[in-house]
Formats: structure tokens, C-alpha cells, sequence
């Protein structure tokens, strides 16, 4: 097990130099002067180059990626910000918390909701409940999270001022992101539940646990659903790895400092180091959490603890 953690690692490394590349060529690439968007429209041509001297945007790219690669992996220096002038994991370890609670309020809600549901509607298919849960998922799938979140901002917050709107002031700012990421998330999980699930309780294994007269909930929890699981830890994990960057759009909706909100003014401004610095954390969490999910396979499914082991 140790050995394929550490394999697991290893490989890692190409994955990060290689967003690392595609992310500095885009930064590169885009239309827009860094010295310039820092000092103003109405700064002098001079003291734009010399900014743009000293933050190093003159020189060949090669020279520039390369450089930011050295310094990265030996010196573990990512730059500093463009708009701040402080180190820029200062503030992407500032705002990754609130990128985490973020991603894990929705898809906690997600999971609540949708795996009960898809269970429910897989037991009771072609029922009332199972049309009602599979209608409900359609709906949810195809509500806009923005659309959502203003629609809730405006009941919960100004009409019945039960909630804030905006901020990170305390846990009752999450209600609404939660609400907002969750809904359309559990439709998807109540609809991979209710597929692996139909498939699994056609199994032979099934059909003789119901003829040996083992109850149903032992049957739907005890054997059914563990066979079930696979697949619903799969898009647990990439749903919540892909809500910490990818809520850009209820972190600005609700006014919350998260990852995303970082990226996109970083990508306003031309501010490379914050970009680069946020994005291959982004994408270091995303690897680590698909090795927990490898390792959380091992204890679902003792043959695949086997694979791992040799």
C-alpha cells in the first residue's frame, strides 16, 4: 500500500509541471500589460517598462518559465503577487479555506440529498417516488447556479432577511452558497445512485439473499449498496475536487474570497504568480483527493486492497 502511495506521489509531478506549462503559456499569451494594468492609464511609458523590467515580463519566455521552475522547486519561492507585492501562496492559503468550506458545504448537501433519493427511487422504481426523485434530479441538474443563488439571496436574505447575503461573517454565510452548489450537484448524485444501484440489485447474489428470506434493508445496505459505491465515491470525489476552483460563480454571486474569484482577478490584472500559484494548488488538492478516493476503493472492495498490495 505505502508503495503505491508513494507511485501515486511520484506521478504528481509531471501533472503539475504540466499545468504549470499550460497555465504560464496562457498568462503569456494574453493580450494585456502587466506594468500597465498595475500602475494606471495614466502612467508614463517609462515607468511602465521599468516595472515591467523589474517583474521580469521582458525577458524570453523560455528564460521566464524556466527560471519560475528553478525557483519553484529548489527555492520553493512562487513569486510574489503583482497587486500586492506579497508572497502569493500568502493569499492562496488565506482564501483556500474559504474555497474549502465551500466545496464541502455543497457537496455534503449533495450527498445527503441524492444518495438517500437514488436509493429510494432504485427500491421503489417506476413508483411515484421514483418518477418524483427522477423529475426532481432533471430539475436540479438544470437550474443555473447563478440564476439559483440570486433567486435565494433574494427571498432568504432581503425579503425574509433571515440569512446574509453577501461575506464570510459567520456559519449562516454558507447556508445560501450550500444551498446553491448543492441542489444541482444532487440531482447528479441521485441519478449515478439510482443507475448503480438498479444494476446491482439485478444481481444473482441479490435475487438468493431475497429467496433465503434476509431482510430487505440488510440486503439494500449491507450488500446492495457497498457493491453500489464505486461509482458514487468516483463522482463524489471529482465533484467536490472540481467546486473548489470551480465555484467561481456563487463565490461572486455571495461576495466570498475563495480560489476562484482569486484566478479570474488575477486573470483581469495579469497577475501571473497569483494565477500560478492557485491554479497548481487547485490541481495538487485535485490529485491528492483522487488518491484518498484509491484508498477509500481499497477498503470498499477487498480485491482491489489486493491490487494495491503487490
Amino acid at each position: 500500500m505505502l508503495r503505491y502511495v508513494i507511485k501515486r506521489l511520484l506521478l504528481l509531478i509531471p501533472v503539475l509541471l504540466g499545468v504549470t506549462l499550460i497555465i504560464f503559456t496562457i498568462m503569456a499569451i494574453q493580450p494585456g500589460d502587466p506594468g500597465r494594468m498595475i500602475l494606471g492609464e495614466n502612467a508614463s511609458q517609462e515607468a511602465v517598462e521599468k516595472l515591467n523590467d523589474q517583474l521580469g515580463v521582458n525577458r524570453p519566455f523560455v528564460v521566464r518559465f524556466v527560471s519560475y521552475l528553478y525557483n519553484a522547486v529548489f527555492k520553493l519561492d512562487f513569486g510574489k503577487s503583482y497587486r500586492t507585492s506579497q508572497p502569493v501562496f500568502n493569499d492562496v492559503f488565506a482564501r483556500a479555506g474559504t474555497s474549502f468550506k465551500i466545496a464541502f458545504n455543497g457537496i455534503f448537501m449533495a450527498t445527503v440529498v441524492g444518495i438517500p433519493l437514488g436509493i429510494l427511487s432504485a427500491v421503489k422504481q417506476y413508483s411515484a417516488v421514483d418518477t418524483f426523485s427522477r423529475v426532481t434530479a432533471m430539475l436540479a441538474a438544470a437550474i443555473p447556479p447563478f440564476w439559483l443563488g440570486m433567486m435565494l439571496i433574494f427571498v432568504f436574505a432581503l425579503k425574509m432577511q433571515w440569512l446574509p447575503s453577501n461575506g464570510i461573517e459567520s456559519w449562516k454565510s454558507f447556508i445560501l452558497p450550500m444551498v446553491t452548489l448543492g441542489i444541482p450537484y444532487a440531482g447528479s448524485q441521485l441519478r449515478m445512485t439510482r443507475s448503480t444501484m438498479l444494476e446491482t440489485i439485478r444481481q444473482d447474489y441479490v435475487r438468493t439473499a431475497k429467496a433465503k428470506g434476509v431482510p430487505q434493508g440488510i440486503i439494500i445496505f449491507r450488500h446492495a449498496l457497498r457493491n453500489a459505491l464505486l461509482p458514487i465515491i468516483t463522482i463524489t470525489a471529482t465533484s467536490f475536487g472540481g467546486l473548489l476552483g470551480g465555484a467561481v460563480i456563487t463565490e461572486s454571486v455571495f461576495s466570498m474570497p475563495g480560489l476562484g474569484t482569486l484566478i479570474v482577478t488575477g486573470i483581469r490584472q495579469r497577475d501571473t504568480p497569483s494565477v500560478l500559484a492557485a491554479t497548481i494548488f487547485l490541481a495538487f488538492m485535485f490529485g491528492v483527493i483522487m488518491l484518498v478516493v484509491d484508498l477509500i476503493y481499497a477498503f470498499v472492495d477487498p480485491r482491489i486492497k489486493a491490487k494495491y498490495s503487490r
